[in-house]
């Protein structure tokens, strides 16, 4: 047990760098936050440090856990992976096929992989926070939409209907939601501790998120897409928040839990004597389905299927600040989670904990 000012845990020798920064972020005012870095499906780091609320008051545990926003993008791909893995969902039919009412308003030729890739035309969220916790609405009111761009042609970040959009697959295709296929097929067998729709029994280990310096609870994102308009840093520490299933956005675990199941991917579809999925199974999340100009984001970007593509790496990032990147090559998964927010524009934390796994890659 490592035991380094602020931060605990235990970490390999050889990836020292990695604790030593998240007791930097920590020594420089961050509220709190939890870094692990999984080789070979094992945790190689394994840290955590600072406190669980705004007042530091209480201590961020083992066991805390955290909403890591649009990282659970990741969670509700690998969710659509394993099916189209099991023979059991198509990924280049049409989502009419799953969901015959989704063909309304021009949207027939959407294939699954549109919804995955951020191609399918509909980005926008036009409802409000409140109506984001009712999945027959909220699935009802993207299915009467009509695209905005040819599906498949252009890219427009859907931060917060994708999640939406494929948990509806999902759930046509297995007569489960999202946050349960998760919980039955991912989660359970791997025993991770992360949750699509959290129960009212996890709340205590909750930290909760803390809007950026100078900024109060109703912060909301300001880079384009970054998050839905008009979601604040309180509707997402709200009850109603946690309780619901928004694939794309409420996902709460901790470090550890993200590096775990996201070995899966990192390890040829297998982690823990566990198989998900095959090898093709995992290669097809980082073939290439757009590569250009995001329309909501304003910057070039590489869409994988769930995936952000960077490189030979692959993984995505959560408003705030959370990010989680896979490395097949060398077999290893990064995950950082924070519940301290800072400007999208001015937060390079994830990058930083990236290069100081990195270090550690060199001496193995």
């Amino acid at each position: 047990m490592l035991c380094m000012g602020e931060v605990r845990g235990s970490y390999d020798d050889l990836f020292v760098a990695v604790p030593n920064a998240l007791g930097a972020l920590l020594d420089a005012g961050d509220v709190g936050g939890a870094v692990a870095v999984f080789v070979d499906g094992e945790p190689v780091v394994d840290v955590w440090g600072g406190f669980a609320d705004a007042e530091r008051a209480v201590p961020w545990e083992r066991d805390t856990i955290v909403n890591v926003w649009s990282v659970t993008k990741t969670m509700t791909a690998l969710c659509a992976l394993v099916l189209a893995d099991r023979g059991l969902l198509d990924l280049d039919a049409p989502v009419a096929r799953y969901w015959p009412e989704f063909a309304a308003a021009g949207k027939e030729k959407v294939l699954v992989r549109h919804l995955l890739s951020h191609t399918a035309g509909l980005p926008d969220w036009d409802g409000t926070v409140e109506e984001l916790f009712d999945w027959a609405s909220a699935t009802g009111r993207l299915a009467a939409q009509a695209p905005q761009w040819e599906p498949g042609t252009a890219a427009g970040y859907h931060s917060i209907t994708q999640g939406f959009l494929v948990g509806e697959v999902v759930r046509r295709v297995t007569g489960r939601t999202l946050g349960e296929f998760f919980a039955d097929e991912i989660a359970g067998p791997l025993g991770a501790d992360f949750h699509i729709g959290l129960g009212a029994e996890h709340d205590r280990r909750v930290a909760v998120t803390v809007p950026p310096s100078g900024k109060d609870d109703d912060y909301a994102a300001s880079a384009p897409g970054a998050a839905v308009g008009g979601i604040r840093v309180r509707d997402g520490n709200g009850v109603g928040w946690r309780r619901a299933e928004i694939p794309a956005a409420s996902g709460f675990g901790n470090a550890r839990s993200v590096a775990l199941v996201q070995s899966v991917m990192a390890c040829g579809g297998a982690a823990r004597g566990v198989r998900l999925l095959s090898d093709a199974g995992c290669a097809r999340a980082w073939v290439e389905e757009f590569s250009g100009e995001d329309r909501l984001l304003g910057m070039r970007v590489r869409y994988g299927l769930g995936y952000g593509l960077f490189g030979t790496t692959y993984g995505w990032g959560g408003w705030g600040g959370s990010m989680m990147l896979v490395e097949p090559d060398n077999r290893l998964v990064m995950a950082y989670v924070t519940n301290q927010m800072r400007e999208p524009g001015d937060d390079g934390r994830g990058m930083e904990m990236i290069m100081a796994a990195y270090e550690g890659l060199q001496g193995l």
